[in-house]
């Protein structure tokens, strides 16, 4: 027997993702906090772990809710920082790439497109 199906499934998926758009802000927040931390005290591994965290976070949530141009960007950029973490990397393209990402996400981050980059 076939599962029934629901009626209600498109407006209660079309929910889910628009309240995890309602959170990018506070997402774009940990971000900044943490690329803050690196640039005010040193790039120190917990100020550096908090930023791919909040990365992280972004990378992995953000296309199971249709966001996929911001996931696949926060995950770009994540590599970044875990390039960084494992003793290489370069830090200067990582605050341009945040600083891109931050911007991105303040103005228009549900057209999928983000500017091109390194």
């Amino acid at each position: 027997m076939a599962a029934p199906v629901d009626p209600n499934y498109p407006d209660r998926l079309q929910a889910l993702r628009d309240k995890y758009a309602a959170s990018v802000p506070e997402r774009m927040a940990a971000i900044r906090d943490g690329l803050a931390l690196c640039q005010g005290n040193g790039r120190s591994p917990p100020h550096i772990e908090q930023l791919h965290h909040a990365l992280h976070s972004v990378a992995g949530s953000a296309g199971s809710f249709g966001l996929h141009g911001l996931g696949n960007e926060a995950r770009r950029i994540e590599q970044m920082v875990r390039a960084v973490m494992e003793g290489g990397g370069n830090w200067e393209k990582i605050e341009a790439a945040v600083q891109a990402l931050l911007q991105w996400a303040d103005t228009d981050f549900r057209d999928g497109k983000i500017a091109a980059h390194d």
